[in-house]
């Protein structure tokens, strides 16, 4: 490729990672704010304790103004298929496209139907009705998940699909495989269920706020109550999850997981990285070692991969030599499904020439050679294996931040709900000033395991069959320049504009009586 089209690529890539990363600083929160405040409202309904329909108005609010910056930076994201992806949205369009459509039409009608009812049905339905609709709205919220998770997954671990050579596209001929994969199944539990660690860190950081001010406390320890709970919940069944993702990842993406771990040199019985310092500039072919400071977990990874402390987990150098035994036969080498990919997209050639001139012997043998070698597609791209290796420090560091910080919250939350039902939280000013200050690293937390996901899988949009070079749109580099900059400045106007709507907000405080 020339130079223009690595800007192109890169900046591409960039655009749309600063979309998606500030996109996600309100999908979580939406999530995991919205079941708190939905108990919230259980409560009240089966107390009748009006403490508890201000203490659920209040979180709604907030709730409201981050739904509203979400839902505007969402769009932004999928135009940016059209716009910054039409290779992509062409090749994979069909299926891609499905569960976006349905997203679209059935689980944001959910939340458009039933939100407004939450917010201004207070006194014109019944409480039982309004309770509903607060479940339903947090239910569309849910199911927006599901479908974005589901194309999200589908990227990860493409399935029930097939290559039309006629149209050159993938079509979807399986609409339950690519809505129940066990990868997109399995993604849309973690981020959900994560985002229930974000929802109680916001609100016990913010209620932790009244506490210092003292002021409005009997609503602040109230919603630390509910909220810690619901965060040492959240991360103890994302342990759970996050076991399993790793288990799918040793299986579908070994280059994500040896990238995890900055393994090279993979082995039976693979220690774990539990703390670690990359070596700068590490490659592949070199003789390097991979880290400076490495304090392990002995053979916690080959079980963690494949649930056998003495199980084999190939490492960087052994997924680009190939030999090893997988449950599929051996693996091949890049530079074999280098070949094979370059046989796939030549008999795609011949086929498309046989079809011009009615030649059916070659057509069907072009057809039966594609079929054979299509799933190595996406390697044809490549120059060298080097390319088939995605940024292990970037990957490697921000699964430690995820893991780290996660472990960190599920201790915050167990003490803090020890102290608020103890009755002495009020009097422990440090406390409070922790759990204030441990509102941005929840987000940070969250981001880290969105990087995790999407910088592991590069250089793939599609694994194995579409990698990001071959996805970029046809345009000219300075358009998407220009363009990055200006959603940098319309993002961090959003987001000023959203902090301190929700700092007016905060200072004005639950409603009195």
């Amino acid at each position: 490729m020339n130079q223009i089209d690595l800007a192109l690529i890169d900046w591409s890539r960039a655009q749309f990672a600063l979309t998606a990363m500030f996109h996600w600083l309100f999908v979580p929160l939406t999530l995991g704010l919205g079941l708190i405040m939905a108990i919230m409202e259980t409560i009240y309904l089966r107390t009748k304790d009006e403490k508890w329909k201000r203490t659920t108005k209040f979180w709604m609010k907030l709730f409201g103004i981050n739904f509203a910056v979400g839902i505007a930076s969402g769009i932004i994201l999928e135009f940016e298929f059209g716009t910054n992806w039409s290779n992509y949205s062409w090749f994979v369009g069909d299926i891609f496209g499905a569960p976006l459509a349905i997203e679209g039409i059935f689980a944001f009608f959910m939340e458009a139907t039933f939100i407004a009812v939450m917010y201004f049905g207070w006194n014109k339905v019944s409480p039982k009705s309004h309770l509903a609709a607060t479940w339903l709205t947090v239910g569309g919220a849910t199911l927006s998940a599901w479908w974005i998770l589901v194309a999200n997954g589908w990227m990860q671990y493409p399935a029930g699909m097939h290559f039309n050579p006629d149209t050159v596209r993938n079509e979807m001929n399986d609409f339950w495989a690519v809505a129940l994969s066990p990868v997109a199944v399995n993604k849309f539990f973690h981020a959900v269920i994560s985002s229930w660690m974000l929802g109680a860190a916001f609100v016990t950081g913010i209620s932790s706020w009244f506490l210092l001010k003292k002021r409005d406390t009997v609503f602040a320890l109230d919603s630390i109550k509910i909220a810690a709970v619901i965060g040492v919940a959240g991360i103890l069944i994302s342990f759970v999850t996050g076991d399993s993702s790793g288990n799918q990842i040793a299986k579908e993406q070994p280059m994500k997981l040896a990238a995890m771990e900055g393994l090279y040199e993979g082995g039976n019985g693979v220690d774990l990285v539990g703390f670690g310092i990359l070596t700068p500039g590490k490659q592949y072919d070199d003789d390097k070692d991979p880290y400076l400071l490495n304090i392990p977990i002995p053979k916690m990874l080959s079980f963690l991969a494949v649930r056998d402390f003495n199980g084999y987990v190939p490492g960087i150098n052994n997924i680009v030599q190939g030999g090893y035994d997988t449950p599929r036969g051996k693996a091949l080498s890049i530079e074999e499904k280098m070949a094979k990919g370059k046989i796939a997209s030549e008999a795609l050639k011949q086929y498309k020439e046989a079809k011009k001139t009615y030649n059916t012997v070659l057509e069907a043998e072009a057809r039966h050679t594609l079929d054979e070698n299509f799933a190595y597609f996406g390697y044809s791209y490549f120059n060298s294996p080097a390319e088939a290796i995605p940024n292990v420090p970037l990957v490697f560091y921000s699964f430690r931040v995820m893991v780290i910080l996660g472990g960190y919250f599920l201790v915050l939350f167990i003490v803090i709900a020890f102290f608020v039902y103890r009755k002495k939280l009020e009097g422990k000013t440090w406390m409070q000033w922790i759990c204030l200050l441990s509102i941005p690293l929840a987000y940070i937390t969250s981001q880290a395991g969105w990087i995790v996901a999407e910088v592991g899988r590069q250089p793939w949009a599609i694994q194995d069959i579409l990698p990001v070079s071959a996805a970029v749109s046809d345009i000219d580099p300075l358009s998407v320049q220009i363009t990055f900059f200006i959603f940098v400045i319309l993002f961090i106007t959003l987001l000023v504009a959203e902090i301190s709507i929700l700092l007016k907000q905060i200072r004005l405080g639950p409603e009195k009586n």
